[in-house]
């Protein structure tokens, strides 16, 4: 299986079991993946501008209990 198209067919064949297997198991994957990816844009400083607007707000008093 090489393309997207190839992966879409043979999922869409996949047994009602075979099926709900795949949803946890590429849930897990993309979990992972996600973290990976949000662990490295940390690291990476890409969230630095984030964090500092956030503490600002909050020690300005811009932040309200939910």
């Amino acid at each position: 299986m090489s393309t997207v198209h190839e992966i879409e067919t043979a999922i869409s064949k996949l047994s009602r079991d075979e099926l709900l297997s795949f949803r946890d198991w590429f849930s897990t994957f993309d979990a992972a993946a996600w973290d990976k990816q949000f662990e490295q844009d940390v690291a990476a400083g890409h969230l630095d501008a984030l964090a500092d607007e956030a503490v600002r707000d909050l020690r300005e008093g811009r932040c309200r209990d939910l």
